[in-house]
């Protein structure tokens, strides 16, 4: 796990010293060490000049360093994640005569795109976001895994004759740390995916004109920084496009998942909140390494929120070495400036992982897995229920005008609603007769039950400046993919799709590679794999999800020899005790940036409507969860902290 950089444009001096402050930007990316390349200008003076930062994983040696450069071809290579097939892949590649210095996975990578080029990406089982730079052709190619799990993001300048065509990085940060994007300019799609969605939808970023590849995706630039070719190696496929697995296959492919994260020249750990999802890791963990097993757990003082006992009981039925790290008030207030730093982007999500991942990191580890991903493969979240019995119901009753469906759930609405007060109640019954309105079409009932607010008060909060040009929440770019890989699906199969690409993709892997990084630590995610995805999807529906909520398959091949009655318990996100520290510690700071009409007009929101709605969080309003208000207030906090501003 690392971070990488680079400029396509003017080998000069200028732009040295910008890939300098990109490389700065990044170092808790990978302080290990840090690299530079460049290539050979051409008659004009323009080329392409790559950075690595280095969190040395896998080969420790310098012979795995980066930028790698390949003896033979002149290619070079800065590379960002783990191939977890690369000895296999290496295998493959010496038989057919090519050596290698490192043992690493970067040498395997770059050897592989020197043989065979873009035609090797699909090959590549992993995370990873990379360059490479093809000494023949003098192109360079930006890829992304395929579910997403490190990013990417890419600006374009402007000026066709500008010092430099396209910068890149694995953070937005580091982009606005090279000096030269001018005067960075905050999207205005951006603030109204945050009111929406508490965070920001992809191809977008909060700055104007930096985007990010999607995921799965590879792009050819020039080296005069035009764009050759753009292309989607990896997609989700149309349901039954492929003959259907069984659950034998399916064990197959988790157990080698596992085994595969595993891989690694340095101690790794796993994060354990006692929940189903991690406890499979770390059980599948413990029966395939030969080495013990750490596992952490977040504990709080405040019981209702404290999963410590739980994951304890599972970690010594595991057989781990455990460590039990308490997250006190104090402690989280002390540390919540770095914490909230540690986000590239704004969103109300990503601290659990940041103070995890600094308690593994204090405790002398690099690599970390976690069982983010079960909920999206098997149907762990309520959405899976909720969303197809909507559906469900809106096919029985197609019968019935749809007008007097709404008027119906308009009547259902107010008997829930209690009380009134400074915002209307903001609840999921509040939200019923626009999702009846909608209730054939899966994703924009899926956006619908997600969103932070009901559309009517998003348009309150929203500063007239904003480009209010989103789709249920989402861009055209990303709504037309969800349209695409659901279509023909099942509704239980469509709402993992996305599950996948929206929770998870968007928000979870985003969030947590960003906090998680800040603290150095590699996380790792063996739920999050594209060939056991390619499996699961494969299962019959009653197989995968039945039934519904229990996760009874993960269940069967993750948890093997350990007592049911573990995890007989209610489900539990990994989630902070915002709500009780919001109103107490963290009150005064949040009433002195949500009541500042110059802060909050600055980033596209409504002074009035932001101080109604704090009001609203303060008297207790129905359906005023901590992450709204919390989403509000670290966009601003965000946009001036960064200096990004409408």
């Amino acid at each position: 796990m690392c971070g990488i950089a680079g400029i396509i444009g003017r080998v000069d001096d200028s732009n040295r010293a910008a890939l300098r402050r990109m490389s700065n930007a990044i170092a808790h990316r990978g302080p290990d060490a840090e690299g530079f390349w460049r290539s050979a200008p051409d008659q004009e003076g323009r080329g392409v000049l790559l950075a690595h930062r280095r969190l040395s994983i896998l080969d420790l040696s310098p012979a795995g360093a980066q930028p790698m450069v390949d003896p033979t071809t002149g290619d070079a290579v800065v590379f960002n994640g783990e191939i977890y097939n690369y000895v296999l892949l290496r295998e493959r590649l010496t038989a057919a005569g090519e050596r290698f210095d490192s043992t690493g996975d970067t040498a395997v990578m770059l050897r592989a795109l020197a043989v065979e080029g873009v035609r090797a990406i699909p090959t590549f089982r992993g995370m990873f976001a990379f360059a490479f730079f093809q000494a023949s052709s003098r192109n360079v190619v930006l890829a992304r895994d395929p579910l997403g799990i490190k990013p990417l993001y890419v600006a374009r300048n402007r000026d066709a004759d500008g010092n430099w065509a396209v910068l890149f990085a694995s953070e937005v940060r580091a982009l606005l740390a090279s000096g030269l994007l001018g005067t960075p300019r905050l999207n205005p799609r951006a603030v109204a995916s945050v009111v929406w969605n508490g965070f920001v939808t992809g191809p977008d970023t909060a700055v104007d004109g930096i985007e990010c590849l999607s995921p799965g995706e590879f792009r050819v630039f020039d080296e005069a920084g035009s764009q050759v070719s753009a292309q989607l190696f990896w997609t989700i496929q149309r349901q039954g496009s492929a003959a259907p697995m069984g659950e034998r296959e399916v064990a197959c492919a988790l157990e080698q998942s596992v085994h595969l994260h595993l891989a690694s020249d340095v101690p790794l750990g796993v994060f354990l909140s006692g929940g189903i999802d991690s406890s499979a890791v770390a059980n599948l963990a413990r029966r395939s390494s030969a080495q013990p097993v750490h596992t952490f757990t977040l504990a709080f003082e405040e019981p209702e929120w404290n999963e410590g006992v739980s994951a304890r009981r599972v970690a010594e039925a595991i057989g781990t070495e455990h460590t039990e790290v308490m997250l006190t008030e104090s402690n989280f207030v002390s540390r919540l400036e770095a914490a909230l730093d540690s986000l590239d982007q704004p969103t109300f999500d990503g601290l659990n992982s940041y103070y995890m991942s600094c308690a593994v990191r204090e405790a002398g580890f690099k690599v970390a897995l976690v069982g983010t991903g079960g909920d999206e493969l098997f149907g762990g979240y309520s959405s899976f229920r909720h969303l197809t019995r909507l559906h469900a119901l809106a096919c029985r009753t197609q019968l019935v005008p749809r007008a007097l469906r709404v008027a119906a759930a308009r009547l259902c609405a107010a008997a829930a609603a209690h009380g009134g007060g400074a915002v209307p109640p903001q609840t999921r019954w509040a939200k019923l007769p626009g999702m009846v309105v909608r209730e054939d079409e899966l994703p924009a009932l899926y956006q619908l039950a997600y969103a932070l607010f009901l559309p009517e008060f998003q348009e309150q909060l929203l500063a007239s400046a904003v480009d209010r040009a989103l789709v249920d929440g989402l861009s055209n770019a990303m709504r037309d993919r969800i349209v695409a890989e659901t279509e023909g699906r099942s509704p239980l199969s469509a709402i993992s799709v996305m599950e996948q690409r929206l929770f998870l993709g968007e928000r979870l892997l985003r969030d947590s590679d960003a906090a998680s990084m800040a603290a150095s630590i590699e996380l790792r995610l063996p739920l999050v794999d594209q060939v056991l995805f390619e499996h699961v999807d494969r299962l019959p529906d009653a197989l995968r999800y039945e039934p519904l909520g229990k996760k009874s398959l993960l269940r069967r091949l993750g948890l093997v020899g350990l007592e049911p009655k573990l995890f007989d318990r209610p489900k539990r996100g990994f989630v902070l005790p915002f709500d009780r520290w919001i109103g107490r510690s963290l009150g005064q700071v949040m009433d002195q940036t949500l009541r500042d009409p110059v802060m909050v007009e600055s980033v596209g929101l409504a002074p009035d409507s932001v101080r109604r709605l704090w009001k609203a969080f303060q008297e207790r309003a129905p359906g005023m969860y901590w992450s709204r208000i919390w989403a509000v207030y670290v966009l601003i906090r965000w946009c001036h902290r960064h200096r990004v501003l409408l």
